[in-house]
């Protein structure tokens, strides 16, 4: 099994569509996919609850309820985390996870309680899972603007605690196509190929990166 974790101290920057769309692309590739939401307010739980029973099957655990206990056969785990997540329940977290994705928002407060939270996912990787793999994915971002430029900006001069710089792995940009997705339990991997097309090839270096991992 897989475990992958989505993650930002920060509320607001776009875990679960993050986690929601992640999930959903894995299932419709014949995965048997969990999908755990251990934020109160459950938005990925609420996601799951509109999509359509035709659709790949998505198992959703309300993980910061009930606990968490993977079925068996199980090949992806994907964990929605809730807003000001530090310490102990940061590093329970990280401990289940082969890799982390951190998705940022182009704003300066943004950047500045990322780099704070990276601070601390870098200091837990030395004492819990130093084999994890942490990326950044710049989210809702509008190309050639000031906040944009800043963003990757910032996210370059990003470096894990070897001095190597991390990944940054994708910019996904403002687009209605993920509203649409999320009103309707979907994700863009399952809308027609030709209204989401620049989204997907956005999703692109994320997902080799995640496959990259499991080839280990």
């Amino acid at each position: 099994m897989r475990s992958i974790l989505v993650v930002n101290a920060k509320g607001g920057c776009g875990k679960s569509t993050i986690a929601t769309n992640l999930a959903a692309y894995y299932a419709i590739k014949g995965k048997s996919v969990v999908l755990a939401d251990y934020d109160p307010q459950e938005s990925s739980l609420d996601w799951l609850a509109e999509r359509p029973a035709d659709r790949a099957k998505i198992t959703g655990i309300a993980a910061h309820r009930d606990g968490l206990r993977v079925p068996k056969n199980t090949d992806y785990l994907i964990m929605d985390s809730p807003a000001a997540l530090h310490g102990r329940p940061l590093a329970q977290l990280v401990r289940r996870a082969d890799a982390i994705l951190m998705p940022v928002l182009p704003s300066p407060i943004d950047e500045r309680a990322a780099a704070r939270f990276l601070v601390e996912i870098k200091n837990l990787r030395r004492v819990v899972n130093s084999e994890v793999r942490v990326a950044t994915i710049a989210n809702r971002v509008r190309d050639n603007t000031l906040a944009a430029g800043s963003l990757y900006e910032f996210m370059g001069d990003l470096k894990l605690p070897d001095g190597k710089k991390m990944w940054h792995l994708a910019a996904l940009r403002l687009s209605q196509n993920y509203i649409r997705a999320a009103e309707r339990g979907l994700s863009i991997f399952e809308f027609a190929p030709v209204k989401t097309l620049p989204d997907r090839e956005q999703w692109a270096r994320t997902i080799r990166w995640l496959a990259s991992i499991e080839n280990r």
